[in-house]
């Protein structure tokens, strides 16, 4: 069709010049919408394929009246505007069209649109911005519907969106660990804390899989790092007991173990994930007289009262290791860790709810519940798990006086009770069963 032949001697073609207009691009939605463009065949069929076919003397209905003057577009209403922009924007020379293209949601718009019509080269535009830009969630699961449709122009985009090569996430995470259990200065706290929740949520198995498999080499380097962080604690312990009488001194002490308390309560939630905690445990209960001596020994204070809590949160992973058998450890050093650490958290609470109840807003560190509601299941468990003479001595002490406030052990004191009420009737019966005695 002549009128189709672009003129190089005539002004550039105007989208919605009815004076030159050969086609009228008519766009219809389901909810009524039905707007006409007067356009040029020429653009249509050089930058789109659809309107290529649908304009060419192939197509089926091309002698029908009007039929190559008028083709028929349908799209979803939230489509509608898209589908607009691209109209206007074949008619921009390709070098000229937008680079920020009005914001990643608009050009994945255009995207669909541009591949519904076969546009090419501004499929290609777009693509180009979106592998740029940084994306929303909720803008990536967009794109990867979008995907199927791209063909080989999806490989720019996928390259951001396949796994990660194994290798690189075991680089990734061997230099976290380092940093995260490191001692930074205060200017980078931040980071380090960015670090260590990510580091958690590697290893965290949730609707996904942990990104990472823990192997020897791992671990070992896991290993290392925690240790090295226990190092720099007992350094911290040794200066305390050593009493330096600089209050500046002993405050800057004070900050800098509990930051590294801190550090070893995180570093429990990953040793656990990794199920590596046996030498943090058994490192712990050797350590745990001189940790009482040194925070025993200092002055009552704030500060010092936070150094507690941070402590009791450390121990109450080592003690839910030990309760639930996830460490074994001899009888002799569980009944240590009880009589040990049972006393000190039982003085330690009241001082701690009664600062809470104060409602001092200056304070640095809040009560958690379930701190204390896990420390006290998992005093339970390993009372329940000591001989029985034992138990005896502790619930009886537990029994007298204010003991009995904290921690709970009633659940402790009723198995015992009945444990030791059919005791008689249950050892009689497995003497009586190594005798080969039967009763009728």
């Amino acid at each position: 069709m002549e009128s189709s032949r672009k003129d190089p001697t005539k002004a550039p073609s105007q989208i919605g010049d009815r004076s030159t207009s050969d086609v009228v691009v008519r766009l219809r939605t389901q909810e009524g919408r039905d707007d006409w463009f007067y356009c040029h065949s020429h653009v249509l069929t050089e930058k789109s394929k659809y309107f290529a076919d649908r304009l060419s003397e192939d197509w089926p209905t091309c002698q029908i009246l009007d039929s190559r003057n008028c083709v028929e577009v349908y799209c979803q209403e939230s489509e509608f505007d898209h589908h607009v922009s691209a109209l206007r924007l074949l008619y921009v020379n390709n070098e000229s069209l937008p680079d920020t293209w009005y914001g990643v949601r608009n050009a994945l718009g255009i995207l669909r649109v541009a591949i519904q019509l076969g546009c090419q080269h501004m499929a290609h535009a777009c693509v180009d911005y979106l592998e740029a830009v940084p994306w929303e969630e909720a803008e990536e699961e967009e794109i990867l519907r979008i995907i199927p449709g791209l063909g080989s122009l999806a490989e720019q985009i996928l390259a951001r969106l396949r796994p990660v090569d194994p290798i690189a996430v075991v680089g990734i995470f061997l230099s976290a660990i380092r940093f995260a259990t490191s001692s930074p200065p205060p200017s980078m706290n931040e980071l380090k804390s960015s670090a260590q929740e990510q580091l958690e949520y590697m290893l965290t198995e949730d609707d996904d899989a942990p990104l990472l498999t823990a192997d020897d080499g791992i671990k070992s380097e896991v290993r290392k790092c925690v240790s090295s962080l226990l190092t720099r604690f007992c350094k911290e312990l040794e200066s305390m007991l050593c009493g330096s009488t600089e209050s500046e001194s002993k405050e800057g002490e004070t900050r800098v173990l509990q930051s590294l308390l801190l550090d070893l309560a995180w570093a429990c939630q990953i040793l656990v994930k990794l199920e590596m905690m046996k030498d943090f445990v058994h490192n712990w209960v050797e350590m745990s007289d001189k940790i009482l001596k040194a925070i025993e020994g200092a002055g009552p204070s704030a500060n010092m009262l936070e150094t507690k809590l941070r402590v009791i949160e450390v121990t109450a992973k080592v003690l839910e290791a030990i309760g639930y058998g996830t460490v074994i450890i001899p009888t002799a050093r569980r009944l240590h860790m009880v009589k040990v650490w049972l006393p000190f958290v039982r003085r330690t609470r009241p001082l701690l709810d009664r600062v809470g109840c104060d409602g001092e807003d200056w304070l640095p560190f809040k009560m958690d519940s379930e701190l204390w509601q896990s420390m006290e299941s998992a005093f339970v468990s390993i009372v329940l798990a000591l001989p029985s003479g034992d138990q005896a001595q502790i619930l009886a002490d537990w029994l007298s006086g204010e003991n009995a406030l904290y921690p709970d052990l009633t659940e402790a004191f009723e198995v015992w009770c009945y444990r030791s009420k059919i005791a008689k009737r249950r050892m009689a019966f497995l003497v009586g069963g190594r005798n080969g005695v039967t009763k009728g």
